[in-house]
Parts: C-alpha cells; sequence; structure tokens
C-alpha cells in the first residue's frame, strides 16, 4: 500500500506538470461553463461536463503516458523490482480519479459561486456514479494503450475516440441539441451512460441501469487490454 501510494502522489506531480492535461482537465470545462452561463439547460449540463473531464483524462490522456512507460522500459524494469509494474498502472488509475475530481471540485465551486448552480440531489449515487464512470473511461483507455505501437500513436487514437464520444453522448453537447441519427449514435457509447447516471445522480432519479452497464464495460475492457496489453 505505501508503494501505491508513493507511486499514486508521483503520477498525480507529473499529471499535474502536463499543460494539455491541465488546461483539457481544469481550465476547459470552466470555460464551456462559462460561455453557456446564459443557457437555461446549464443545470443539465453541468453533470455531462463532469462526465467530460473524466473522458478526458481516461481516454486522451492515459494511453499516450502508458504507452510512454512501456517505450522508455519503465514497465519492464518495474518487473525486476519489489513493485510491480500493476502496481504502476494502480497507481496511473489513482492519478486519473484524483486529478478528475479536482477538475470537478474547481467546475463544482466556479458554478455554485457564480452561477449559483444546485447542490446535487442525491450525493452518494453522484459519487457512485463518478468513480463508475471514471473506472470505465480509464478501462477504455487500457484497451487503447494495450495496442498502441507508441506514445504518440497512443494519443492520437485517444483523441480520435475520445471527442466524437463527448460530443456524441451528452458530455460537451445536450443530447437534446442533437439531431435523431446523432442521438441513436451516442446511445451506443459507453459514456452516453457514465453522463446518464452522473445527471440522475445530480437531478433525476438515480437507476441501476446505468451503473450495471458501465460495470460490464469495464469487465470486457479489462479482459481485453489484459490478453492485449504488452509490457515491453
Amino acid at each position: 500500500m505505501k508503494a501505491l501510494a508513493r507511486l499514486s502522489a508521483s503520477e498525480i506531480v507529473l499529471l499535474a506538470r502536463d499543460p494539455g492535461s491541465l488546461f483539457f482537465m481544469l481550465a476547459f470545462p470552466i470555460m464551456l461553463l462559462v460561455l453557456n452561463s446564459g443557457n437555461d439547460s446549464l443545470e443539465i449540463l453541468f453533470p455531462s461536463y463532469l462526465a467530460m473531464i473524466l473522458a478526458i483524462g481516461g481516454i486522451a490522456a492515459l494511453p499516450g503516458i502508458l504507452a510512454s512507460y512501456r517505450e522508455r522500459k519503465v514497465l519492464r524494469r518495474l518487473a525486476i523490482t519489489p513493485v510491480s509494474p500493476v502496481t504502476l498502472l494502480l497507481a496511473q488509475v489513482g492519478a486519473q480519479v484524483l486529478m478528475g475530481l479536482i477538475g470537478s471540485v474547481l467546475l463544482f465551486t466556479v458554478g455554485l459561486v457564480a452561477f449559483d448552480v444546485d447542490l446535487p440531489a442525491h450525493p452518494l449515487p453522484l459519487a457512485l456514479a463518478f468513480v463508475a464512470c471514471s473506472l470505465m473511461t480509464c478501462s477504455i483507455g487500457f484497451v487503447i494503450a494495450s495496442f498502441a505501437p507508441n506514445d504518440r500513436a497512443a494519443n492520437l487514437i485517444g483523441m480520435v475516440v475520445m471527442f466524437p464520444m463527448i460530443f456524441l453522448s451528452g458530455a460537451a453537447v445536450p443530447p437534446e441539441a442533437l439531431n435523431s441519427t446523432l442521438r441513436r449514435i451516442g446511445d451506443w457509447l459507453p459514456l452516453t451512460q457514465g453522463v446518464q447516471a452522473l445527471r440522475d445522480g445530480w437531478f433525476g432519479t438515480p437507476e441501476a441501469f446505468p451503473l450495471l452497464v458501465m460495470a460490464g464495460i469495464i469487465a470486457v475492457c479489462m479482459a481485453i487490454a489484459g490478453a492485449l496489453f504488452r509490457w515491453d
């Protein structure tokens, strides 16, 4: 546990030094919130932005980091130390969850102080949805990292997967603003379940179905990543 805690602390420091991660996970959602401050559907957008933050970290940033560690032989060197490569992967997940939490708290603080955003109606289901969505996006990131040949390819694939997903799932644009064809496509995207669960926890009626679907996606993605992931 000490090794995991230390690695997690190191990973969050490294993540915080990345200008791209800082901008897209901390500043970009706040910018969108300010730009949409006159929108009557701000309450709907707010929990959706939480899903966007998690997708940026887990799907866009995580694959490149893991591919970089493999390319620089970090994982291979860890395999001959008391700290296993799996511990580093868990630490990376912990760092992504923590960075997502920091971004969400900043977003909520701005929303509460500047735009009088309502407090979440169901804090515990919201927290469960947040954790499930974070783990799901990270599991998708593991799949991307498992077959990407290098960190550049991993970053590119992560972006290609992440951007359509946040726009079609309702994380960046309300699903109500999309036409029927795009909404049908969005219904099949994993992040849509995260958006729905977060919205239910914030202002709706929490349901088990989105959480169960996310749990299934996590299990499938981790099975695929476990079968394909290359340590060196």
